[in-house]
């Protein structure tokens, strides 16, 4: 009798742990809107992904965009996603750049080249103007694991405050999104996961509750944006089973892929082939 006790103790603190929000019908309007993973960028033709060609092409597709936002070293959002330059910019001499974004000024930045083109590393700002509305986003607010969320949200809301397009936000961090919870309650919030303890770095009691969505209760969200690969997972399944939480599958890779995911997810984050926008792939 006490260890069923305990059991039912334990799976009503879990359960607990892995409750979302229970806003849900701002969904319905972005369920028909498949999103171009930083863009709908193709690096080997290029079309670098987080430019701003990436951007306008997705747009002119009338595809949602998914863009990743962090900070240069003077406290500028800059469109980024690596936590470092290297495999995504050159400099003048054509050599790879080594350090993180928030190493350099919004000057510097945009002095390298992204890849082998004349595109440059955009500011935030310079993408809000180029898409002003024409499609929804998805904001992903970029934070290396110890860094401060407050610093990167602040400067990232003060933009989007003036912001009259669609829009939503996520982060692999819980910090940012409690951020998000506490000084913005009325935008739509994300917390992105994935299957961290499969990677020997992150086999640590923070990103096992990271993986199993265990900071909820702190953080509120209300969507789940989980790697597809990993669909089953059982906290990503029961936000949506059993919360009825929208689900957001990252990456969608292919017109298979897309079909085999379909059924456990609401909304969908693509990337290296182009659905149709109604939700059928070609």
């Amino acid at each position: 009798m006490n260890l069923l006790w305990a059991a039912a103790v334990v799976a009503g603190a879990y359960l607990y742990e892995i409750k979302p929000s229970s806003r849900r019908g701002w969904a319905d309007s972005y369920r028909r809107v498949l999103f171009a993973h930083r863009g709908l960028y193709d690096n080997s033709a290029g079309i670098p992904e987080n430019s701003k060609k990436a951007f306008q092409r997705a747009k002119d597709h009338g595809y949602g965009i998914e863009l990743d936002v962090q900070l240069s070293k003077d406290g500028v959002p800059v469109i980024f996603h690596d936590s470092f330059l290297a495999r995504m910019t050159n400099d003048q001499n054509g050599n790879p750049v080594s350090g993180k974004p928030e190493d350099y000024t919004l000057e510097q930045l945009q002095s390298f080249h992204l890849l082998d083109t004349e595109e440059r590393i955009p500011t935030f700002q310079e993408v809000l103007d180029l898409v002003d509305g024409g499609v929804p986003l998805i904001v992903e607010l970029k934070l290396d694991p110890g860094m401060k969320a407050e610093p990167l949200c602040k400067k990232a809301d003060e933009l989007l405050q003036k912001y009259t397009g669609s829009y939503i936000v996520e982060s692999f961090s819980p910090q940012a999104v409690r951020w998000y919870r506490k000084h913005r309650p009325e935008i739509i919030r994300g917390q992105l996961s994935e299957a961290y303890t499969k990677q020997r770095k992150y086999r640590r009691p923070a990103y096992f509750c990271a993986e199993y969505l265990m900071y909820n209760w702190l953080t509120k969200p209300d969507f789940i944006a989980y790697d597809c690969k990993y669909r089953n997972n059982l906290s990503r399944r029961l936000t949506r089973k059993l919360y009825r939480c929208p689900n957001v599958a990252w990456t969608v890779q292919s017109p298979q892929e897309m079909d085999a995911v379909r059924p456990d997810y609401d909304l969908f984050i693509f990337e290296g082939f182009l659905p149709e926008k109604d939700g059928t792939n070609n």
